[in-house]
């Protein structure tokens, strides 16, 4: 009887992937479509060499142990058995990709490629998700939940920084563009952070405004949400006649970087952008705010300025963050789209990739956008959740 639904569905899903698309695709060239490796040829050929028994268990045993799961109690061992098989299963997906490659890369020229295909992206999800499942289940503190999930990802960080992955075609696109990906990884955060931080100057004073007017807060959440139904290529239009205007009209803003493109339109944009998760936020948390609470804080004699920072910030940071975190994570990822009107960032690089023709550079600027939110993600809800007075 199945007594674990997630992993089940999971290790279903997985199967599907496994049998149905290639683990790996080997081509002659970057541009060049290649020929799909399936996983259970990888997993056969690894281990029929004397020396690579070890790494087709290191994909087989775990998926075994995932397969048991399913049909054990769901007690803490179960889901430290989940946690370590989903974590073991990931790094051995990973090790087998990596080793196979680099068999490849001495059987080939030096321009052919070995990518990553549809089923090891697929299982690594799955893998990540069964392991996270896990780690929910356990119960534990946020700190500790959040720890528990960056040591799922800790072996392949190894692999990494060792050199294992070198012979995939994503490294050799990073291995070529090395100064461009660094450029692009600075420029991004520049974005992200020129344009969080004048959405909090603005979104935290119209949220604490709208919790204390009521009538203020129909017409400006009306505005805050026609703002989000503008796509966004259509508003980076909208500010870019107006900014070159204001740039030809006043050459000191022009000087300044002002201008109809680049930095000035895309910080404008995802500011407005991020508003509505901010002001949202910030009003709902100070308006949970218990009202007997308040009342006690006035009759003890604080001040509304004392009250405000001692009773109602407190109280209302968990929420506060949460909207941060919506912000934050819809910032990054929308700052990718920034690079059509030249803010520059990982956006370039996905649109260089995707008028080449070049799939791995396309990942290779959507998987540090990707990282960085989740990354990002993570930390503001274990913030979020360590304030919470539950969780004290």
């Amino acid at each position: 009887m199945v007594k674990n639904r997630v992993v089940a569905v999971l290790v279903l899903a997985g199967l599907v992937a496994a049998l149905g698309l290639p683990f790996l695709t080997h081509a002659p060239n970057r541009l060049a479509a290649g020929t799909g490796i399936p996983l259970a040829q990888l997993v056969s050929a690894t281990a029929g060499r004397p020396n690579g028994s070890w790494l087709a268990w290191l994909v087989l045993l775990p998926a075994l142990l995932l397969v048991v799961a399913i049909f054990m109690r769901p007690t803490r061992s179960t889901q430290m058995i989940v946690c370590l098989a989903a974590t073991l299963l990931l790094t051995g997906l990973a090790g087998l990709a990596a080793d196979h490659a680099t068999q490849l890369a001495g059987q080939s020229g030096a321009i052919a490629r070995t990518s990553l295909g549809g089923a090891f992206w697929l299982l690594a999800v799955f893998s990540w998700l069964a392991a996270a499942d896990a780690i929910q289940r356990l119960a534990l503190k946020p700190s500790w939940r959040l720890l528990g999930a960056g040591v799922v990802i800790v072996p392949l960080g190894l692999l990494l920084g060792g050199g294992a992955f070198k012979d995939l075609s994503l490294l050799k696109e990073y291995a070529n563009r090395q100064d461009v990906f660094t450029t692009a990884l600075w420029q991004h955060v520049q974005i992200v952070l020129a344009s969080l931080l004048p959405a909090l100057l603005i979104g935290v004073p119209l949220g604490l405004a709208s919790n204390r007017s009521r009538a203020l807060r129909p017409p400006l959440f009306a505005v805050l949400n026609v703002i989000q139904t503008v796509p966004s290529i259509a508003l980076f239009g909208l500010l870019m006649a107006p900014l070159a205007l204001l740039a030809a009209s006043v050459p000191v803003l022009a000087q300044l970087g002002i201008k109809g493109i680049g930095l000035a339109p895309a910080v404008i944009a995802l500011t407005l952008y991020a508003l509505l998760p901010v002001v949202r936020s910030t009003a709902a948390g100070l308006s949970q705010v218990p009202a007997p609470v308040i009342e006690a804080a006035r009759g003890m004699g604080l001040t509304a300025r004392q009250i405000f920072w001692r009773v109602e910030l407190p109280l209302a940071l968990p929420i506060f963050l949460s909207g941060l975190r919506v912000a934050t994570v819809q910032t990054i990822g929308m700052a990718v789209v920034a690079a059509l009107i030249g803010a520059g960032g990982f956006g370039a690089i996905v649109f260089q990739g995707l008028l080449s023709g070049a799939l791995d550079l396309v990942l290779l600027g959507v998987l540090p956008v990707v990282a960085m939110a989740v990354a990002v993600d993570a930390l503001l809800k274990a913030l979020a959740l360590a304030l919470e007075p539950d969780n004290d």
